[in-house]
């Protein structure tokens, strides 16, 4: 899947394991990065030192895992660093942070996480995109249905998930050609 989502233009991806144990998440991890080389950009979910063993491009941290001030002490000054944020309190605070882009949301009702925090909808976008001059990446039930206006409500870029798994190159290309 992720070589197909290459293939449609996608240049940076999230390896995210919910469920996995350290050994099986550094496994696949590594595996990653060497069938997609430097063609692509990959930044770890959660989990800084698997990010560094891995030899991955960075690391994104949500509110219940490690700060960004703890995650910037593993990876160093030259990895990335993103930090989810679900609110305007915690927008102003990860725009403090060493962070090198804010991910907001979720934007939409998702089914990715088990127990999402509440929708911020488009005026949730607009209100951290007045908050924070660093990246925002917005996350959450975004598709090539309603992309556009969350681009449109001042995200810099859309984090997909659902809408990418079925026919993942031509959804790839979708997504490029309406936000292109």
């Amino acid at each position: 899947m992720a070589e197909e989502l290459v293939a449609g233009g996608v240049t940076l991806l999230q390896y995210r394991n919910k469920s996995g144990n350290a050994g099986e998440m550094l496994e696949q991890s590594r595996e990653l990065r060497h069938r997609l080389g430097s063609s692509v950009r990959l930044i770890m979910d959660d989990r800084a030192d698997l990010c560094v063993a891995a030899g991955f491009d960075g690391v994104h941290v949500g509110q219940e895992d490690l700060s960004p001030a703890g995650a910037r002490k593993v990876v160093g000054e030259t990895l990335c660093l993103g930090v989810s944020t679900h609110n305007p309190e915690q927008v102003k605070e990860a725009d403090r942070t060493s962070a090198d882009y804010v991910a907001i949301g979720p934007v939409f009702s998702t089914a990715s996480k088990a127990n999402p925090d509440p929708v911020i909808g488009l005026e949730g976008v607009r209100n951290a995109r007045a908050l924070t001059r660093k990246p925002l990446v917005a996350i959450g039930g975004i598709n090539r249905a309603n992309c556009r206006s969350v681009i449109e409500a001042g995200a810099d870029s859309v984090a997909v998930i659902s809408d990418l798994m079925r026919d993942p190159r031509k959804s790839a290309e979708d997504f490029f050609r309406i936000l292109g």
